[in-house]
């Protein structure tokens, strides 16, 4: 792969966290910045209500949602 990409103007607080997060996963600043880059660039841009409701948990019971009235 010949493309490169120079991003400047980076807050401190940014690069920091960049840096943080390629700690914690081990692997280096620029591998991080790939990852993050392929993350929010392949991901879908928004979910449907359906899907955020059909990736909820199915838990608890419907009587957890009756009214009581004290």
């Amino acid at each position: 792969m010949a493309t490169h990409l120079v991003v400047r103007n980076i807050e401190p607080s940014v690069a920091q966290a960049l840096k943080e997060a390629a700690a914690r996963h081990g692997r280096s600043a620029e591998a991080e910045h790939r990852e993050v880059l392929r993350a929010a660039l392949t991901r879908p841009a928004c979910r449907s209500f359906k899907d955020v409701l059909t990736a909820m948990p199915d838990v608890g019971t419907d009587e957890d949602f009756n009214f009581r009235q004290a």
